[in-house]
């Protein structure tokens, strides 16, 4: 696959990743596979990872100022 950015080859690769669950709240995703740019860094979910973001991040604390969850795929 190309990178949509620069055209250059994405590369699967694990990585972690902050999500902002709202105003005060961040959680950080650790262990997550993305498809990353070997150029330019933008990276790409794909859709299977992004609906398991989803549960884990809806299952997330709201008032925690800082959570940490393990994707474990």
């Amino acid at each position: 696959m190309k990178c949509h950015i620069c055209g250059a080859r994405l590369e699967n690769i694990v990585t972690d990743l902050p999500f902002k669950v709202s105003e005060t709240a961040i959680v950080i995703l650790k262990g997550m596979p993305v498809l990353q740019c070997e150029n330019c860094r933008e990276y790409l979910i794909e859709d299977k990872v992004l609906e398991k973001v989803d549960r884990l991040l809806e299952g997330a604390s709201k008032n925690a100022e800082l959570e940490v969850v393990r994707y474990a795929a």
